[in-house]
């Protein structure tokens, strides 16, 4: 997903928002809390321990996916007004937190839709993605060892 984010930007020339940012990071993390769990490898509480990391991480992302999702199916009369800042200035001028709230808030340039594929914008697609491996990371870490189904089924 992040090589098509950084083709989209550097060679069709889309310009990521400030919401298009906050999914690209959930991205990063959830891979990185995926790779990290894969090299790890753990057992009982350290798998629920890195599901739940993943499953946060996920959930979070798909909050921003779904609210840019919104914003992109708002009539145009209802879409909020750009703040006209940056997101490189909202962070460097204002606490943390504010900035996300500004952000989340009042994003308007975040509703023009610019790239569509079978139908579906890019913030719908990163939904849906993170959706399926929310789920995926679930599966893949609830499951009972081999063995120990097994000794179960006796």
């Amino acid at each position: 997903m992040m090589a098509f984010a950084l083709y989209s930007e550097h060679v069709l020339g889309l310009y990521p928002c400030p919401l298009c940012i906050f999914q690209r990071l959930a991205v990063i993390v959830m891979g990185l809390v995926a790779l990290v769990a894969a090299v790890h490898n753990p057992a009982g509480v350290g798998r629920m321990v890195y599901t739940v990391l993943g499953v946060v991480v996920g959930g979070l992302g798909i909050a921003v996916a779904g609210r840019h999702v919104w914003l992109q199916n708002l009539p145009p009369d209802q879409v909020p007004a750009c703040g006209g800042a940056s997101l490189d200035y909202l962070l460097e001028t204002l606490p943390l937190f504010d900035a996300l709230n500004q952000v989340l808030n009042a994003s308007g340039e975040c509703a023009e839709v610019s790239w569509r594929f079978l139908g579906l914008t890019m913030p719908t697609w990163v939904l849906v993605a993170l959706s399926v491996l929310s789920v995926w990371i679930v599966l893949s870490n609830w499951r009972l060892p081999a063995r120990r189904a097994a000794a179960d089924s006796i």
